[in-house]
This record gives C-alpha cells, structure tokens and sequence, in this order.
C-alpha cells in the first residue's frame, strides 16, 4: 500500500502538477496566434485570470497545508466553479468570432480534466480525510481549519513549482491581459477620430 501511496504522490508532485504547465503556456500561444486582442479581447483574458486564480489558490493551499475536510470543501468547489468558468470562456471566445481551433479546444480538455485527475489523486491518497468529510467533520477539531502541513514539502520543490507557475501561467497571461488593454485603446482611439473625421465631413 505504501509503494502505492509513494507512486501516487509522485506522479501528483512531479507528472500532473509539471504537466499543467505545457497545456497552460500551449493555450496562451494559441490565443496570440488568433489574435484575441483583437477579437474578444480584455473580457477575455480577464476570464482566463479569473480560471487561473480558481486553479491557483487551491493548488497553492494544498502545497501548503494538510488535506482535511476544509481544503476538499475548497477544492471541490473551485473545480466546480473552474469548469463553469471554463464554459463562459468558450462561450466569449466564440461570440466575439476569434477562431478557436480544434487544437484549442484539445488543449482545453487537458486543461479542464487536469484538476478533476489531482482532485481524484488527492482523495485516493486520503480516503479517511473523505470519509470526515461526508460525516461533516464531526469528531474531528481540525476538520474546518487550515492546518500547516506536518511535514513540508522541499523548499527546492516549492520554489520550482513557484517558477514554474510565473514562468508559464503568470507572465505570459499577463503579457496578454496587457496586450489586450492596449488593443481595446486603440480600436477606442480609432472609433474616436474616425467619428471625429464624421462630423468634421458633414
């Protein structure tokens, strides 16, 4: 059971979690690629910063802090509000006619089942942090706080995760969000001096 536990926690430290990265920095080259600064823009890209923070705070919680009741609670209902979140992301994209390609749409299932597989590690590796939970917690006085982890996980591990994230989530999602304001000023802009121009002509 142990080699289970083991191999389990490995692959959610060093295959999943890594793994989260490639698709993440994958669907950001694909929304320059069909220019969403131009399409459908600041909603957009706020849309996609609001999925991240969904992702984030919950997978920065259980870096941190002992699986318990609270965090599943936590857990679950980011991923709930995630895949929703994920819906309207699709839903923009596609009204506001920026092209979401067949590629896309496959990185965007990588993307969405991710937390639902850490999500279905977690409670394996757990089943009796489960087990408090459907009981609502009851006999167990830690059940509804966040409690450090009694054995934390390597500095060097946390600080590659923390690169990792910035490197590919953070700084190029704010790249887009930039370019994204930059170019609804612009189409601004435009609408201003052309209708200037309008009236100028009549």
């Amino acid at each position: 059971m142990n080699d289970v536990q083991d191999a389990t926690t490995r692959y959610l430290m060093y295959g999943l979690l890594p793994g989260w990265f490639v698709p993440g920095i994958a669907d950001w080259a694909l929304h320059r690629r069909t220019r969403i600064e131009d399409t459908s823009g600041t909603k957009e890209s706020a849309i996609h910063a609001l999925m991240m923070t969904e992702v984030g705070v919950p997978l920065a919680l259980t870096l941190l802090c002992e699986v318990n009741p609270l965090l599943m609670t936590v857990q679950l209902g980011a991923t709930a509000a995630h895949e929703a979140t994920a819906l309207w992301d699709v839903r923009t994209a596609v009204r506001s006619d920026r092209e979401v390609t067949p590629v896309e749409q496959h990185v965007h299932s990588f993307l969405e089942t991710l937390p639902f597989a850490a999500l279905a590690s977690l409670m394996c590796l757990h089943p009796g942090q489960v087990r408090s939970l459907l009981r609502g917690g009851r006999g167990d006085p830690r059940a509804w706080r966040l409690v450090p982890r009694r054995r934390p996980l390597p500095r060097g591990y946390l600080a590659g995760i923390g690169l990792g994230v910035a490197a590919c989530v953070a700084l190029p999602y704010a790249e887009e969000f930039v370019r994204c304001v930059r170019g609804s000023r612009r189409r601004r802009k435009n609408r201003t001096e052309r209708e200037f121009v309008e009236r100028k002509s009549s």
